[in-house]
């Protein structure tokens, strides 16, 4: 058994020289795929769920490379990576539909703390009980898929001390989201939140991992794990996919696997241990001191990931994704890329500069896997 797995992209459009501009006005009027979002300077576009790790790839890819061309016969346009607006513009919201008013609320509310581009990992879980307990434990990993993903380290051309500034501001609304024992509290919960106001309606559920379904929060059929800032590799988020997908795996073959039952923590003290592991590493990501929900102890981000690593990769090679998730190894070698993006910043070279020459590396890099892979797809 493998699962079926679909992402939802957001990116910025902007210049070659890392400007960021609002374009998704026109995206979406003229290409089929693209959705708004309530600021007009990113745009999202959603894979079809899949089991098959190369038609993922391909999924993510085509969009892409279909909205880069159309961008060029816009303007000399780009696609800018990233989760934060890097080299400015934090300081105005730009609607992209003045009109609606659940955009009007975000603004008004959240302003742009808001105006961020992410990756949201689904994954298919029918069984509601089951996908639960995958939610409970995922939740308490969720910093490790942050710390895997991390991309935001400047804001308005200025490093901010966060590697993903994204998730250091983010509003995570409700302001405290419990662990769900059950479908059932969700949906109690779920309806509190709708009736006292705090939750807008159903998606308006902000937090690092959550339950989604067609008809929410009663019909439920897959896990979105909301943490990770954009990866605009598409190997690197393969990689983490399979990360997610393998210990998913185990969660389902293993019920005991449960913090409600394996952890010496309560629900509540296991919220507030997430909470203090998220900041650590939305600050320090692969170098954040953490403490595991099992037993309290000290572990650092990589080393947790690690350990993950070698259980997920018996899992993955007997499902037959393992070359999928070997990448994993790279980043835990190299760094995510905030930490590439700081080290080149450290050196002297300007956050402007960073940033470009990451949008010049993310084409290429496209382009050798649409070269190698996608070709027959996307003709």
């Amino acid at each position: 058994m493998v699962l079926s797995k679909g992402f939802e992209i957001e990116i910025y459009t902007g210049t070659p020289q890392g400007d960021i501009v609002g374009l998704s006005d026109k995206i979406t009027s003229e290409l089929d795929g693209f959705m708004r979002e309530p600021d007009s300077r990113n745009v999202e576009y959603v894979t079809a769920p899949l089991f098959d790790y190369e038609q993922l790839l391909c999924g993510l890819l085509c969009p892409r490379l279909k909205l880069r061309k159309y961008l060029e016969k816009l303007g000399n346009y780009t696609l800018i990576p990233g989760s934060t607006l890097s080299l400015g513009g934090s300081e105005q919201f730009l609607r992209s539909d003045p009109n609606n008013p659940y955009h009007e609320y975000i603004e008004q509310t959240y302003g742009t703390k808001v105006v961020t581009a992410s990756v949201h990992i689904n994954v298919g879980i029918s069984d509601p009980e089951i996908l639960m307990r995958a939610c409970r434990i995922i939740r308490l990993e969720a910093p490790l898929y942050l710390a895997l993903s991390a991309s935001s380290p400047f804001l308005d051309g200025k490093a901010t001390g966060y590697h993903s500034t994204r998730w250091g501001l983010f509003p995570q609304t409700p302001s405290y989201v419990p662990l769900f024992t059950s479908h059932a509290h969700h949906i109690n919960w779920v309806e509190q939140q709708l009736e006292s106001g705090t939750m807008q309606n159903v998606r308006h559920l902000w937090t690092s991992v959550r339950p989604n379904g067609d008809r929410r929060p009663y019909d439920l059929n897959r896990l979105e794990l909301r943490i990770c800032d954009l990866v605009t590799d598409p190997i690197a988020l393969l990689a983490i996919s399979a990360l997610l997908e393998a210990r998913l795996l185990q969660v389902i073959d293993q019920p005991h696997l449960d913090p409600l039952i394996k952890s010496s923590f309560t629900p509540e003290e296991l919220i507030a241990i997430t909470a203090q592991n998220e900041i650590a590493c939305a600050t320090s990501s692969l170098d954040a001191q953490l403490i595991h929900w099992a037993d309290g102890r000290t572990i650092k981000a990589r080393d947790w990931i690690s350990q993950l690593y070698e259980s997920a990769t018996a899992i993955a090679k007997q499902h037959g994704f393992r070359c999928f998730l070997s990448p994993l190894q790279k980043i835990l070698r190299e760094g995510n890329q905030a930490q590439r993006w700081l080290q080149l910043h450290s050196l002297g070279v300007s956050s402007r500069n960073v940033i470009t020459q990451a949008i010049n590396s993310i084409q290429e890099r496209e382009l050798e896997l649409e070269d190698k892979l996608c070709s027959s797809l996307v003709a």
